[in-house]
């Protein structure tokens, strides 16, 4: 097997994660609220748990290949309505959040879940979180078995060729995730107070709104 072959394989990798990462929907807008509200530490854990997942199901693409699309052929529907229930819930969870932390007298603005985060439990604690919102959101499941699983099918048989393919897609999600997650982390931090603190509400206000279109398009 030559580095082309190789090459070609991870080229394809990354226009599959780029296929499935670029249109911004729900867990984009949570990936960017994490980093406007929590700081770039928190933006980047968010950003690299979509990314793992990404990874996984680039890898099962490429391992189980058609399989994945029979599986899922004919429940395109409840799919995607599945991971609008679930990116819902998460942002009225935002909302409901928001809103107890909002009318509690004392702390305010040092509000734990807005601190920026210090600890690297505090890290893998976000990193954990989205991996199990990327996980729960079938609709990231059912584009790779439709992107990725048609371009594995172009790539030559051999593990290296398998390997390359999924570590170009989780690279290509890592570093398009990571730059929507130092975008909030830089606005956030030019924010005023007043804007700061209407963030977090209008970041999960915007994702229900999203996950509301996922069920109606």
């Amino acid at each position: 097997m030559d580095a082309s072959t190789v090459l070609t394989a991870a080229v394809l990798g990354v226009v599959a994660g780029l296929s499935v990462a670029v249109p911004v929907g729900p867990v984009a807008v949570l990936v960017i609220r994490e980093g406007l509200v929590r700081g770039r530490s928190a933006g980047l854990a968010a950003a690299a748990g979509v990314a793992t997942v990404d990874l996984t199901y680039a890898m099962l693409a490429v391992l189980l290949g058609t399989q994945v699309g029979r599986l899922l052929a004919g429940h395109e529907q409840w799919l995607r309505v599945g991971g609008a229930v679930v990116l819902g819930v998460v942002g009225v969870a935002g909302l409901v959040r928001w809103w107890r932390v909002r009318r509690t007298p004392a702390p305010g603005p040092e509000e734990a879940d807005d601190e920026p985060l210090a600890t690297t439990g505090g890290v893998l604690r976000v990193w954990a979180r989205f991996v199990v919102v990327t996980v729960l959101n079938p609709a990231t499941a059912l584009i790779f078995a439709t992107v990725a699983t048609g371009l594995a099918g172009r790539l030559v048989a051999g593990a290296g060729t398998l390997v390359a393919f999924a570590v170009g897609a989780g690279a290509a999600s890592l570093v398009w995730q990571s730059g929507l997650a130092l975008a909030g982390a830089w606005a956030g931090g030019r924010l005023g107070p007043r804007w700061h603190a209407w963030s977090a509400p209008l970041g999960s206000a915007l994702v229900v709104a999203l996950a509301a279109g996922m069920v109606v398009g």
